[in-house]
């Protein structure tokens, strides 16, 4: 038992020093969380956020856990910014290990109501940036001989509500597209995982129904911390997709 567990641990990292990770969506709830949980285990963080301004005091505290911390202003879905991004953090780091597909946005509308430029918006976020960024961190992570690409995806991305067609879309659309890479990218030895995230205690959220009661929903940290687990798991295997859940999910069983 005791060499079993003394092998399984030769295989695991102990941390995520030296490794190069890309969080986008970084400046608040489950992106902050990330950056400041693998900030700990070692990982020089790369964040980027629509808001760069909102990265300020948070890159400076993520720095004292003597990491090195690079933010970056990106709107993911600018195919232009996206692959000048994905550049930026290689020049800036030396390399990239991590891509963490994180940013989303929502519209809460009936369809009779959602414009054309809303749904655009919502799916260019949610989807069509993930699939930009995924491309170009591929790119580079075959001159690496591997990397890991990680797509936090929704319960949304399992059942529908009302009033939410482009983000159940868009979540559907990405747990499909994790999917597909995991399949195309592992004889690159490039790993993808989904995570189907459950109610966090988020601004995203909170904001936009103000009806939920936070004592049900999941801290981010600890979807941060499951994420993490996922980074470190020895590199033969492959973990497609997660779900985490707070024990008191109401929107999934």
């Amino acid at each position: 038992m005791l060499v079993a567990q003394a092998a399984r641990q030769d295989h695991t990292p102990a941390s995520l020093r030296g490794q190069a990770v890309f969080i986008t969506g970084a400046a608040s709830g489950l992106g902050a969380a990330l950056a400041s949980t693998l900030a700990r285990a070692g990982a020089d963080i790369v964040a980027a956020d629509i808001r760069p301004q909102a990265l300020t005091a948070a890159a400076a505290q993520w720095r004292e856990a003597g990491v090195r911390v690079h933010p970056i202003g990106l709107d993911v879905a600018d195919p232009t910014a996206a692959r000048r991004a994905i550049e930026e953090a290689v020049d800036t780091m030396g390399r990239l290990d991590v891509l963490v597909n994180n940013a989303g946005t929502d519209v809460i509308l009936p369809i009779s109501e959602l414009s054309e430029e809303e749904w655009l918006r919502v799916i260019g976020t949610n989807l069509n940036g993930p699939f930009l960024l995924a491309k170009h961190a591929a790119a580079h992570m075959r001159t690496l001989g591997g990397g890991h690409i990680v797509n936090v995806a929704s319960t949304a991305a399992k059942r529908a509500w009302p009033n939410a067609a482009a983000y159940h879309a868009s979540k559907w659309g990405l747990l499909g597209l994790s999917h597909a890479l995991h399949a195309e990218l592992r004889p690159q030895n490039i790993r993808v995982t989904a995570v189907v995230a459950g109610g966090m205690r988020t601004p995203f959220l909170l904001e936009r129904f103000p009806e939920l009661d936070p004592a049900q929903l999941q801290d981010p940290a600890n979807v941060a911390e499951a994420i993490r687990a996922v980074l470190c798991m020895p590199p033969a295997t492959v973990i497609a997709e997660l779900t985490v859940l707070p024990m008191r999910e109401t929107s999934w069983p």
